[in-house]
């Protein structure tokens, strides 16, 4: 698992707008030394979603690295799922927000937070659509 670890290491990238953004939320939160969590988790209109937090400690098994002066960490499980992810932050007419773009994602909803790889989901075999986001697919 290693070796799916480093390789998810050198490829996730933060744009430098994203980058920004989470150095001004560490600085808001008084922990400019934490670090960003990117993970997947099971649920979602499409079967998985992502979700990202700050911590300031590791836990075993993690992959820690840097990009673009943030640290991020990546977990063993969700480390084959966001091999070649970009993170980025977009401002539009529905808000702001964090958006990873996954060249592993199957299919996705409209919310952008939700995805389906490889045929896991319930999005891909019902046709569903996200409850949150008003979206179908």
């Amino acid at each position: 698992m290693v070796d799916t670890l480093e390789k998810t290491a050198a490829a996730v990238t933060v744009t430098d707008r994203a980058a920004q953004e989470v150095k001004n939320v560490l600085a808001d939160q008084g922990e400019p030394n934490a670090m960003l969590r990117i993970y997947v988790a099971g649920g979602g209109c499409s079967g998985l979603q992502y979700g990202m937090a700050l911590e300031t400690e590791e836990m075993e098994g993690d992959q820690v690295f840097e990009t673009n002066g943030v640290r991020i960490i990546i977990d063993s499980q969700s480390a084959p799922y966001l091999i070649g992810a970009n993170v980025d932050y977009l401002e539009g007419l529905m808000g702001a927000g964090f958006k990873i773009d996954n060249p592993n994602a199957k299919s996705t909803c409209g919310c952008g937070s939700s995805f389906s790889a490889d045929g896991e989901g319930a999005a891909e075999s019902s046709g569903g659509g996200c409850g949150s986001c008003g979206h179908s697919h």
